[in-house]
């Protein structure tokens, strides 16, 4: 479990990395001529993912500080600080993108994960205007990559309001064992969802961002799944 846990500190550092690095890009274009005509449209996969992201990303923060006040152990204290400190600066640079770009931080009326394209699509898309409720994303509860979502809950692998309640009501080994299940879950909706933009976003840096997200969560994924058959227990589905 401590190789697990190296392996997934050193992708968390990775993601961070490719956040930093993201920062400077993004910067530096919006400074270089013809900036404006690479700026993503309003419905496009990289303000889509950017806006969709943020939210994910604000609920897995909450979960975070959640469990760390319910438990003593160090592992899932650790592994909760980290999440919390990673996904809070990987949205700071969501919205800081949207910021950037002039695009609004939320869009009423868009269905959430209306940016992703179908599952046969192979090339980046453009999309101008919201996706039929036709499309393969999750909205109208579909699932995104096999990762359905549930009843209750705005995006794949999100919790519900009635699941935070019980995190929040839940202590000692329990409350670790069900932080562990949410994230599990949480963490392959989130995985779904940036691979989508490691395909179909247009900005070179947001791509980079989406793939550091994917390789630091399937790490993290793994152990999980190790910290739970510690307690007796498994990933839920």
């Amino acid at each position: 479990m401590r190789r697990t846990y190296r392996a997934a500190g050193s992708a968390v550092l990775l993601a961070l990395l490719f956040a930093v690095a993201a920062t400077v890009a993004a910067a530096s274009g919006g400074r270089t001529a013809g900036a404006a005509a690479r700026t993503p449209a309003l419905y496009s996969p990289d303000a889509g993912f950017a806006r969709d992201m943020a939210v994910h990303h604000q609920q897995a923060v909450e979960m975070s500080f959640l469990v760390r006040d319910r438990t003593q152990d160090e592992a899932v204290r650790s592994l909760a600080y980290d999440i919390a400190n990673t996904q809070a600066n990987q949205r700071g640079m969501l919205l800081g993108w949207l910021d950037l770009w002039g695009l609004p931080k939320v869009l009423a009326g868009e269905p959430p994960m209306s940016w992703m394209a179908p599952a046969s699509a192979s090339a980046p898309a453009s999309a101008s205007a919201p996706a039929s409720a036709g499309g393969s994303g999750a909205h109208g509860g579909h699932a995104v990559d096999g990762v359905p979502a549930k009843p209750g809950a705005l995006m794949p692998g999100m919790a519900t309001k009635e699941e935070i309640a019980a995190l929040g009501a839940a202590q000692g080994r329990d409350a670790e064992v069900l932080f562990l299940q949410l994230m599990t879950d949480h963490h392959k909706g989130g995985v779904a969802m940036a691979r989508g933009c490691a395909v179909q976003c247009a900005t070179p840096a947001e791509r980079a961002l989406a793939q550091g997200m994917v390789e630091a969560q399937q790490s993290e994924l793994t152990l999980m799944a190790d910290m739970l058959r510690a307690r007796g227990a498994a990933p839920r589905g």
